[in-house]
């Protein structure tokens, strides 16, 4: 497979661009790659271009960018997830895994029952880890955009866009309820609880901010299993 690699940098076909250092010894440490060899580069601006490695040494490493592909391989619907804080492992899980099914964005947000609790300089390490589980996710999965990353510190600051579900196991509405619904909506956000399941206070907030309860089949997910499988499902009932 051609390398995908994400560059903070305008890119322009017919010009050439200085590879940053830690992509460098990326394509030429672990994927073994030369001058001469064919990569793809994009912004997250959408579409990609095909680049042409000129010269990777231990020094330096610059690619010539060819022509532009106006691609897009981002869902139709906008799928937004709201994900409660919990163990480290589980949060990298669901991003890397939200990433590859498509989400635009997430936030991961404390909740009265959460078990990882961030603020100051530990918050700011852990978003720059994220935000390089979700660069990466994007270049394996061939996607174009960059999702969003936030951490909200209260429940009722997150943002919610079209559709409002909140996944919670004693919800009033099924998945077979919702379907249609759910194949109509062009943008839906997703409330997943932490470990313990949501907090009858959490969920007044929810509700509050105009969430809908909803159950999704017989058995209880883990949290870093819920919204890929939302994700999964809400796509596939798209494409039928």
């Amino acid at each position: 497979m051609i390398p995908r690699l994400y560059v903070e940098a305008e890119l322009e076909s017919g010009t050439a661009l200085e590879l940053p250092d830690e992509q460098a010894r990326y394509l030429r440490q672990v994927l073994r790659r030369r001058a001469g060899d064919a990569i793809v580069l994009f912004n997250g601006r959408g579409g990609e271009f095909q680049a042409i490695i000129e010269l990777l040494d231990k020094r330096n490493a610059r690619a010539s960018i060819q022509a532009f592909s106006d691609i897009s391989r981002e869902p139709e619907k906008h799928m937004h997830i709201v994900q409660a804080a919990c163990r480290n492992e589980k949060i990298e899980f669901m991003l890397q895994k939200g990433v590859e099914l498509g989400a635009a964005s997430f936030q991961i947000v404390h909740t009265q029952r959460s078990t990882l609790r961030l603020k100051g300089a530990r918050l700011s390490q852990r978003l720059n880890r994220w935000r390089k589980i979700i660069i990466e996710a994007v270049e394996q999965s061939g996607r174009t955009r960059i999702p969003t990353l936030h951490w909200r510190h209260y429940l009722d600051e997150i943002e919610a866009p079209g559709l409002r579900l909140c996944l919670h196991p004693a919800g009033a509405r099924s998945w077979a309820e919702m379907r249609n619904r759910i194949m109509g909506a062009e943008t839906i956000t997703l409330a997943i609880g932490p470990e313990g399941g949501w907090s009858p206070p959490d969920l007044d907030i929810l509700s509050g901010l105009g969430f809908e309860d909803l159950r999704f089949g017989p058995r209880i997910l883990r949290t870093e299993t819920a919204a890929p499988a939302l994700l999964a499902a809400i796509q596939a009932v798209s494409l039928n």
